[in-house]
């Protein structure tokens, strides 16, 4: 048999206030426990998971960042076609989507992307921050090396889910490269990535949630089934990104700044996400009469530059926002640029609300479990050189 390999699992928004309240595979995880996240969506946590550098570090954070001189969309003739497409069509998800694919595909981007609810006549103000893939050489924007990197580095044998694919054929595929006779592999990290889609859709509790948790037991236990017959030793860490929270109100910020006398793109910019509003001063005059409408708001708050620091979301030039408004947990920003309906669930809230804290559980006892999302590299580097060390015979 094969010596020793560490899975690493990644369940997309399987929080630790959902994690707890199930039976998840008790016979098989001896540990499961909170793991902290970090401030912003996944846009900003896959890269500190494979990085393990906190957001300024990596510079990645939300998908659109105020930059009209480098925006790709500026210029581009589909873009100001689409311009002259009446809203009552362009806004349609089926159309928006059709058109994603089309600009994608024109600017060559291997990154996630997604244009959501972003309006065409304002794109041309934006660059867009996830252009390449991150699990692909030189996929982080600052330029930092993730544990894929630096296992092709090594040498070292492993395998990667196709974030692309459905978890059905990354669970498969996984199951075929276990037995592959020709490859010992030290290292295996199994994207999920279709439980945040259920959450949102749904929230927590639901009996959409508690049958997607059971088929999560049902297909891992299959998996170990599989490694435990090639290899003798299966190390197996079972991790999400952030939680989730439910909606219990929603609030139209973009209405009050609109009504203020400031215009976009000559006085200021703004960014309207999901839980929150970033926000670029274009002059000395707009920044004022905007922390005023801000200030009266009582469901959010504007976040300081302490706390932003402590968050590690505090980017060199102001590159996400020189203000970002952070909403109270379970009110959503609705209409934003990232949708004008209203789901069941979001994160993106304080990272340190309950709701939002992700969840990390293992099968083998760990002296020192991980704090947070940016703790989980060094484990997987430890992991990994440990079995391939084993597996080369050196230990």
């Amino acid at each position: 048999m094969k010596k020793s390999i560490s899975l690493f699992v990644f369940i997309d928004a399987l929080g630790w206030e959902i994690l707890k309240e199930s039976t998840f595979l008790d016979d098989v995880l001896v540990q499961k426990a909170p793991i902290g996240t970090i401030f912003g969506y996944s846009a900003t946590c896959d890269p500190t998971i494979l990085t393990g550098l906190l957001p300024r570090d990596h510079d990645h954070f939300s998908f659109y960042a105020y930059d009209p001189e480098h925006s790709p969309f500026r210029n581009d003739l589909f873009i100001q076609l689409m311009r002259l497409v009446p809203k009552a069509l362009s806004s349609r998800n089926r159309v928006r989507n059709v058109a994603g694919r089309i600009i994608k595909r024109k600017l060559a981007y291997t990154g996630y992307f997604n244009i959501y609810n972003m309006p065409f006549r304002l794109m041309r103000f934006f660059d867009y921050t996830e252009k390449k893939d991150l699990y692909q050489p030189g996929g982080i924007n600052s330029g930092a090396a993730t544990i894929m990197d630096y296992l092709r580095d090594q040498q070292i044998p492993f395998y990667l889910s196709d974030w692309r694919a459905s978890e059905q054929n990354n669970l498969s595929s996984l199951k075929q490269a276990l037995t592959d006779s020709g490859t010992d592999l030290a290292y295996g990290y199994l994207y999920l990535a279709a439980m945040d889609a259920t959450l949102h859709a749904q929230g927590f509790p639901h009996q959409e949630v508690t049958d997607k948790i059971a088929w999560y037991e049902n297909e891992l236990r299959e998996v170990l089934e599989v490694a435990q017959a090639e290899y003798e030793d299966v190390r197996m860490f079972i991790f999400s990104d952030h939680g989730m929270t439910n909606i219990t109100g929603t609030f139209d910020l973009r209405s009050l700044i609109e009504k203020t006398s400031l215009v976009f793109g000559k006085d200021y910019a703004a960014v309207y996400d999901s839980t929150m509003a970033r926000f670029w001063f274009l002059n000395d005059t707009a920044e004022e009469p905007i922390r005023e409408v801000l200030q009266q708001v009582s469901c959010g708050t504007i976040l300081s530059q302490q706390t932003l620091h402590s968050w590690g979301a505090d980017f060199a030039n102001n590159r996400y926002g020189d203000l970002i408004f952070l909403l109270d947990p379970g009110v959503l920003l609705i209409p934003s640029h990232m949708g004008e309906r209203p789901l069941a669930g979001m994160h993106g809230y304080d990272p340190h609300d309950k709701d939002s804290v992700a969840s990390f559980s293992t099968n083998t006892h760990l002296q020192n479990l991980p704090e947070r999302l940016d703790d989980l590299y060094g484990l997987m580097k430890e992991e990994a050189d440990r079995n391939a060390a084993l597996n080369s015979g050196r230990e």
